[in-house]
């Protein structure tokens, strides 16, 4: 294994701002992790929220971010936090579309840096920069990936900024370090590298590393970083985020795997479990109408399921051959899972994004489907970035820098279009409205500059 510096220290320079603690994230005023604080990716109706941009059109700031990252940005108050790692050397630029032909079994052997930014979200000034390590990375990664894949979370009081094989680091709101976790690095599937993003809740961050090595969840003492609890699981690589369901009944810990979804209670027992997914796993679960929403969907299997599942299941709740539900199972639908990004429910109509460019809606309350496959344009590229709603309309964002704009509805119709000409794979951030969007190497923050944000 190569020696890896760590740098956790604060520097000397003075911060351009000092940080009172803010309150808890709210869903409309703050996206505090991946998809937002209920992982929804709906940002409630808003004037000021942009339909139309571009590289000059409604951009209130764009600043360069270095490095390759594909980290979603997060936002609280004033404050935006993007993670990033850069490399002294020359770096391969990614490419878009299939994912074919990008393994990379060898690390690099140039000394890379693993960093945290802070930006005002008033003028996109940086407030602070923390470099948690530097050193030449021992763990290789898909040509399509970063080492800065996974998206920071916060509960309010602190950032916890999590690196697959590095660890996760913990640091107040002004950039001050208060605690670290490192992790060993362990292989991946045709050393794909990491992503799955960590989540915290009520004083518990959750991470999920599935690996070739030795999967595992742990539930770490937000405040302190502390080990809660581990749980060693039977599953190849994946890369999903975890979701905390509240449900009516309890409060669960969802995951997705290949083999298995699992349910955990807050102390890493295991409530229920289920298979029968697609061989990769990489969509978040989310809930919504009592229900919570499981799907994957790898492009190369005949099996791309999406689960609706109700509260209180016990145990095995996994479909027989031929169920389309059962006592725990709503509905079923088999080939209606996206490889990468995590469907949508907005406005009554479960949606998903299909990789090659292609949509569908759904009843999230019965499965049955509203329209089936239709493609969104002709040549429009290759789609890794979830899906996001607001005003009545979805949003979806290509490899290619270009964001569609879908009527919400049981009529499928493509109202718009928004170029960037700038290769993005991260999903963009909504808050107090404000869009912000990261590409390959900036992040904007779009406002549309003719609203108010009204009495």
């Amino acid at each position: 294994m190569r020696t890896l510096r760590l740098v956790f220290a604060a520097t000397a320079a003075a911060l351009l701002f000092a940080g009172a603690a803010l309150g808890a994230p709210a869903s409309t005023d703050n996206w505090p992790s991946f998809r937002g604080a209920d992982a929804m990716s709906v940002a409630d109706d808003d004037p000021r929220l942009p339909d139309s941009w571009s590289t000059e059109e409604n951009v209130v700031w764009s600043v360069d971010v270095p490095g390759l990252g594909w980290s979603s940005p997060i936002v609280l108050g004033d404050r935006v936090f993007v993670t990033t790692v850069w490399s002294e050397g020359e770096v391969e630029e990614p490419k878009k579309g299939l994912y074919l032909g990008g393994n990379r079994m060898q690390p690099s052997a140039d000394v890379h840096h693993w960093s945290v930014y802070c930006f005002e979200v008033e003028t996109g000034e940086k407030c602070w920069e923390r470099e948690v390590l530097t050193g030449a990375p021992d763990f290789p990664r898909h040509l399509k990936n970063t080492y800065a894949s996974e998206t920071p979370v916060t509960d309010g009081e602190r950032v916890y900024a999590y690196f697959g094989n590095v660890g996760v680091f913990a640091f107040t709101l002004d950039g001050e370090p208060v605690w670290e976790r490192r992790f060993e690095a362990v292989p991946t599937r045709y050393g794909w590298g990491t992503a799955a993003s960590p989540i915290v809740h009520d004083g518990q961050l959750y991470i999920v590393n599935d690996n070739e090595d030795q999967s595992y969840m742990v539930a770490l003492d937000a405040a302190t970083g502390e080990e809660l609890w581990r749980d060693p699981r039977d599953e190849g690589s994946n890369w999903a985020t975890p979701y905390v369901w509240e449900n009516e009944l309890r409060t669960e810990v969802i995951t997705v795997g290949t083999d298995q979804v699992r349910s955990y209670d807050k102390d890493g027992n295991l409530l229920w479990h289920f298979g029968g997914m697609s061989s990769i796993a990489i969509p978040q679960p989310f809930s919504e109408y009592g229900l919570l929403y499981v799907s994957s969907g790898y492009i190369g299997d005949r099996i791309r399921p999406v689960y609706a599942i109700k509260p209180g299941a016990e145990g095995d709740i996994t479909l027989e051959e031929d169920q389309q539900s059962n006592r725990w199972v709503v509905w079923y639908q088999p080939q209606a899972g996206s490889y990468n990004p995590t469907p949508l429910i907005y406005r009554d109509r479960f949606y998903t994004l299909l990789d090659r460019g292609f949509f569908t809606a759904h009843d999230p309350k019965t499965g049955a489907e509203v329209y089936g496959k239709r493609r969104i344009e002709r040549g429009s590229g290759a789609f890794t970035a979830s899906p996001w709603a607001y005003n009545g309309k979805v949003f979806v964002l290509s490899e290619d820098g270009d964001t569609f704009v879908i009527a919400a509805g049981d009529e499928f119709e493509v109202v718009g279009k928004n170029s960037l000409d700038e290769m993005c794979m991260s999903t963009p951030a909504i808050a107090d409205g404000s869009l912000y969007i990261r590409t390959r190497s900036k992040l904007y923050r779009f406002t549309n500059q003719g609203a108010s944000a009204g009495p």
